[in-house]
């Protein structure tokens, strides 16, 4: 079950094919060939769109990872490589990669070594877009301030949507693992082993990799602490905004592989042949139409033996810090209320439909005496309903059987009002922002963080997202995350001079870091309402 896929071979050779002076000519040296790349304003040394698997075309359509090619001439790596096939779906989302194509495995470092001796900690981050969307090239995830840091930063593609994660009886058959799905989730896996094989020669140490990732992301950062083939080769991890570990159960590869058939035959495909011969447009346009399965992690058997809950529970994940926490308005109040006045009498109302006759006890962990408490109430119950809760059982499971530290923030700070070349865009629900709306107004700030707000704050990259109107207190909000995410990639520990402290968090000391223009630890009041869910899954 641990075998890697790529041969432990790379792990020797990578490191014995460069010389002192690369990366002072932005040259690099892995085991596929030579890489030239740029030398930023700042002085750090940037790789983009390096293959790190054989393009997963044709025959490797929905098969795991191979080996990239090597190459003999020096490649350029100046240019963003292709991002996965995706639809346009989220208005925050923007690229500056090189077209959509399935041929889309490739990463990016950043680094500030000056030569590849050099051990710096490594960050790995994946994007987030629900498994449908994202792309390593946007501007939010860039890895130039944290590579001014010390740390190698690297930004991973990934497979998404039918193409990362469809199952199918025939693939299932033709797999030597006897598993099918969860393809975005071993190219992930790949980067990583990847990285692991060949960081030293950007001046990275190999030892010392922190995954990351938000929302999809950060699903992906709880499905790798728990695949048995990735695990190992971590030294930490965080999760902003999610994990597999939620109130609904994975499928299972027997549910998968019932999808995928019927998604076939609904394209008149009744071979994994003919799912093959068809053009990548035209499936993901297939799988873009109202009705539509949606393709996500399974429990397949083989990158997943188990669900991620079980493998917690039984304390076979990574055994790593895990930094975690979760946005104070990961989703609006209308996605209880619907478009109904947040009045207590609506939200009353509300519950009752949803939850029938839990609704009092619902009612009692988020209370409602007032409008102003109706509006809260129906805001913090939709965000634990959408992801908060899982990010919460991924930080309570580690706690429980990681025998690492954890470290739990909540993130509140609301991101200021649009630049006025905005005009009348509408911030949405969780993240992102419509252009034209056509309302006389542009659309108030949100009351809270909204699902996505702190990826720019956390990597340091404000500048880069011109959409909102930061402020003195936004770039000491993001100097003060950024210390903490630096500190803890460093040492597994994100306290540090100048920092207020962050204690670890335990189920008995209840501790949770509030990050605002005021940061700091506050006592948790949470607990309970989580724990009523876990019982009550499903609902």
């Amino acid at each position: 079950m641990k075998a890697l896929l790529f041969p432990t071979l790379l792990f020797a050779t990578a490191t014995l094919a460069q010389t002192p002076a690369d990366l002072a000519h932005d040259r690099a040296r892995p085991a596929s060939g030579a890489l030239q790349g740029a030398t930023l304003p700042s002085g750090i040394h940037a790789f983009k769109g390096v293959p790190y698997a054989a393009p997963p075309v044709g025959e490797r359509r929905w098969q795991a990872p191979q080996p990239a090619a090597k190459w003999t001439n020096v490649r350029p790596a100046t240019q963003f490589g292709p991002r996965a096939m995706q639809l346009p779906l989220f208005g925050d989302m923007n690229f500056r990669s090189n077209g959509v194509s399935e041929d889309c495995l490739y990463l990016n470092v950043w680094t500030g070594a000056k030569a590849a001796q050099e051990r710096r900690p490594v960050l790995v981050y994946f994007y987030g877009g629900g498994f449908v969307a994202g792309d390593g090239s946007e501007p939010r995830y860039d890895g130039e301030a944290l590579a001014k840091q010390g740390i190698v930063t690297v930004t991973v593609n990934y497979r998404l949507g039918l193409f990362g994660f469809m199952a199918h009886p025939e693939l299932t058959k033709e797999s030597p693992h006897h598993a099918s799905g969860n393809y975005g989730l071993l190219d992930q896996q790949a980067a990583v082993q990847w990285v692991r094989a060949n960081i030293a020669a950007f001046g990275g140490d190999p030892q010392h990799i922190t995954i990351a990732g938000e929302s999809a992301g950060s699903w992906s950062v709880s499905a790798q602490m728990a695949a048995p083939a990735t695990k190992d080769l971590l030294k930490g991890a965080i999760a902003e905004s999610g994990s597999l570990l939620g109130l609904q159960p994975l499928p299972t590869l027997v549910q998968g592989e019932a999808t995928g058939t019927a998604f076939g035959t609904s394209l008149g495909a009744a071979s994994l042949a003919a799912l093959r011969a068809m053009p990548a447009q035209q499936l993901l346009e297939a799988g873009g139409k109202q009705g539509a399965p949606r393709f996500s992690p399974i429990v397949d058997g083989y990158f997943l033996p188990r669900s991620p809950a079980e493998i917690f529970a039984a304390g076979q994940q990574a055994h790593v810090p895990l930094l975690v926490g979760w946005n104070s308005q990961e989703m609006a109040y209308q996605m209880i209320l619907g478009p109904n006045a947040p009045t207590k009498e609506n939200y009353a109302a509300a519950v009752q439909k949803l939850y029938g006759e839990q609704a009092a006890d619902i009612q009692r962990l988020y209370p409602a005496a007032t409008d102003a408490d109706a509006e809260q109430a129906a805001t913090d119950l939709a965000g634990d309903r959408f992801i908060a809760y899982s990010t919460w059982k991924l930080a309570d499971a580690q706690i429980q059987t990681g025998g690492q530290p954890v470290y739990r923030y909540l993130y509140a700070r609301p991101r200021p009002a649009m630049t006025p070349e905005m005009g009348n865009a509408t911030a949405n629900l969780a993240g992102g922002v419509t252009k034209g709306t056509g309302a006389a107004t542009p659309a108030p700030p949100a009351k809270g963080a909204v699902h996505s707000a702190e990826i720019e704050y956390a990597l340091g990259n404000l500048p880069g997202n011109k959409v909102f109107a930061w402020t003195p207190d936004d770039y000491q909000v993001s100097k003060t995350m950024q210390g903490y995410f630096a500190n803890f990639i460093k040492t597994g520990n994100p306290n540090g001079a100048g920092l207020p402290t962050w204690p670890k968090a335990s189920q008995a000391n209840g501790q949770v870091l509030r990050l605002d223009v005021a940061t700091k630890a506050e006592p948790d009041q949470t607990r309970a309402r989580y724990q009523y869910l876990e019982q009550h899954a499903g609902k």
